[in-house]
C-alpha cells in the first residue's frame, strides 16, 4: 500500500482548563517517628573516651591474633579469621594486615591445604574476587564429574560454593552450574541437616539473600548473634565486634542530630 493512500494525522487539543480533580491514591501511611524530637532524644553511652580506650587496646590484641595466624602455614585458618572479620563488621580496621595475607594466598604455589575441600576452595575464592584478584572457575574443575555436576555430600562446603557462585562473572558456565547445584541442594538437605543448627540458619539466611548482596552493618549486627553460638568463638574478637557495632551507633546518633539542627 503506498503512502499516499493515509491520511495525516490530527492533534486536537482543548483550550479550556482542566479542573477536573485528580484523586491520588493513599497508602495511609503512619507519621514517620524520626522527626526533630525523637532524633535528639537519642541517646547512647558509648561515645565516651573509656571505650574508644577499650576498643583500641581490643583492637591490639586482634591485630597480634591476626599477626600471629599469619605466619602459620595454615591458610584456611587465615580466610576463616578474614571472613569473621569481614562478617562481624571490623575488616576496615585491618586493611592491610588482610591485604598480606590474601596477597600471600595467592601467590601461594602449593595447594595441598585446599585439595579435595569444596569448602576451603570456595572460602578462598570468594575472598579473593571480593577484593580483586584474578581467581579462575577452573579452580572448581576437580570437583565436577563426568556429566558436569558437582561431586559434593559436604553441607558446609555446599553453602561455601553457594556463596562464591555469587562472585561469578558474565559467561562462566561452571559457576552457573555452581549456582544451579547448590540453590537445588541447600534447599534439599536444608531440614536434614541437624547436627548444626547454627549452620541452617546462615542456609537459610543464604538463600533469602546471599552475602555478596547483604549490607554490611546490618550483616554485622546478625552475625554477631550467630558468632556468639559457636563453640570455637574467639571471646576478644566477639568483645571488639560489639562494642565497635555500639560506637559506630552512637556516632551515626550524633551525626544524626548534628544534620537535624
Amino acid at each position: 500500500m503506498r503512502m499516499s493512500q493515509y491520511k495525516p494525522a490530527q492533534c486536537f487539543a482543548s483550550t479550556q482548563p482542566d479542573t477536573a480533580i485528580i484523586v491520588r491514591r493513599s497508602a495511609n501511611n503512619q507519621p514517620s517517628i524520626w522527626d526533630h524530637d525523637f532524633l535528639h532524644s537519642l541517646s547512647c553511652n558509648f561515645n565516651g573516651e573509656s571505650y574508644k580506650k577499650q576498643a583500641e587496646h581490643l583492637q591490639g590484641k586482634v591485630k597480634t591474633m591476626i599477626n600471629e595466624v599469619s605466619v602459620t602455614n595454615k591458610p584456611l585458618d587465615q580466610l576463616e579469621l578474614i571472613d569473621n572479620l569481614q562478617r562481624l563488621g571490623l575488616a576496615y580496621h585491618f586493611e592491610t594486615e588482610i591485604e598480606n595475607i590474601l596477597h600471600n594466598i595467592y601467590n601461594n604455589k602449593d595447594d595441598k591445604w585446599k585439595n579435595e575441600n569444596l569448602y576451603a576452595t570456595s572460602l578462598e575464592f570468594r575472598l579473593l574476587r571480593q577484593h580483586g584478584y584474578n581467581v579462575s572457575q577452573e579452580v572448581f574443575s576437580s570437583f565436577r564429574d563426568k556429566n558436569g555436576g558437582f561431586i559434593c555430600n559436604d553441607f558446609k562446603g555446599i553453602l561455601s560454593l553457594y556463596e562464591a557462585s555469587y562472585c561469578s562473572l558474565e559467561g562462566e558456565s561452571i559457576m552457573e552450574e555452581a549456582w544451579q547445584f547448590t540453590s537445588k541442594h541447600l534447599k534439599q538437605c536444608l531440614n536434614s541437616n541437624k547436627d548444626d543448627e547454627d549452620l541452617n540458619e546462615q542456609a537459610r539466611r543464604a538463600l533469602e539473600l546471599p552475602l555478596h548482596w547483604r549490607m554490611p552493618r546490618l550483616e554485622a549486627r546478625w552475625f554477631i548473634d550467630v558468632y556468639e553460638k559457636k563453640k570455637d568463638k574467639n571471646h576478644a574478637l566477639l568483645q571488639l565486634a560489639k562494642l565497635d557495632f555500639n560506637i559506630l551507633q552512637a556516632t551515626y546518633q550524633e551525626e544524626l542530630k548534628d544534620i537535624s539542627g
